[in-house]
């Protein structure tokens, strides 16, 4: 059985593909979502202070290496970028970016990409300490098309974030130590970045540098957002994964 390692986005836990994990399970799929490092329900809010971006990478890229077979890697937001960077350090079948944060040396290309980037730069050049969810963002522009009671419930179960990864991540150039990048040349594995037609978070303009950095296809996914995997329509973005999966992947063991 071929798995599937899906990576969550920052602020959020594997708990993020509850239902999106769904039909990759029904195709047949080991579905593996780990919460990364200091993520977990249980830990404490301290947890993720001083963890770089190269922390999660060493995670997932080991995690991967673990399995039996080269799984499909999947990221989603600033998982999106931990699963490219993990992907240069360990055999995978394929990579799958929902959203995805963009590495070192990519310009976002949205007034709220930039508005974000530099609201990281006022907690401070030397900060690695936790972050609290801005909850009024996360429901305007994440979880913007959740119905309200899903959109609340997904709010209650934000977590505390590494500064020291959002740093790394939203101001890249700031970064001497380039952690967030993934090398030159395209990534070995086929790759597919889908982006929403609205997500203001991580653009599709943003998506589709992305997607050319790393020699990745890309597809937009019509009248989505940023939460691609939970929001109205996520069935279509399985969907659309899944059959990338099988039209461009051989997943024979």
């Amino acid at each position: 059985m071929t798995a599937i390692v899906m990576v969550h986005g920052a602020f959020c836990g594997g708990w993020a593909f509850e239902h999106f994990r769904t039909p990759f399970e029904a195709a047949g799929f080991e579905v593996i979502a780990p919460d990364l490092r200091g993520h977990q329900d249980s830990a404490p809010s301290n947890a993720v202070v001083g963890v770089s971006m190269s922390d999660y990478a060493a995670d997932v890229a080991r995690l991967c290496a673990d399995l039996p077979e080269p799984p499909v890697l999947l990221g989603h937001s600033m998982g999106g970028l931990v699963a490219q960077l993990a992907a240069r350090r360990a055999p995978i079948r394929a990579l799958i970016l929902l959203a995805p944060s963009p590495p070192w040396g990519v310009v976002g290309s949205s007034f709220e990409e930039a508005a974000t980037a530099f609201g990281v730069q006022m907690i401070g050049p030397f900060s690695s300490g936790a972050l609290s969810p801005d909850r009024g963002l996360m429901r305007a522009y994440s979880l913007d098309r959740m119905p309200k009671p899903e959109r609340e419930a997904a709010v209650a179960r934000l977590r505390p974030e590494s500064a020291m990864a959002v740093r790394e991540t939203l101001n890249w150039w700031l970064d001497p130590f380039m952690t967030t990048s993934v090398g030159p040349g395209a990534i070995s594995a086929p790759a597919l970045v889908l982006s929403g037609q609205g997500d203001v978070v991580h653009s599709p303009t943003t998506a589709r540098a992305v997607a050319t950095r790393i020699g990745a296809a890309f597809e937009i996914m019509p009248g989505m957002s940023h939460w691609l995997v939970g929001e109205p329509g996520w069935e279509a973005v399985a969907e659309t994964a899944l059959r990338w999966l099988a039209d461009e992947v051989s997943l024979a063991a």
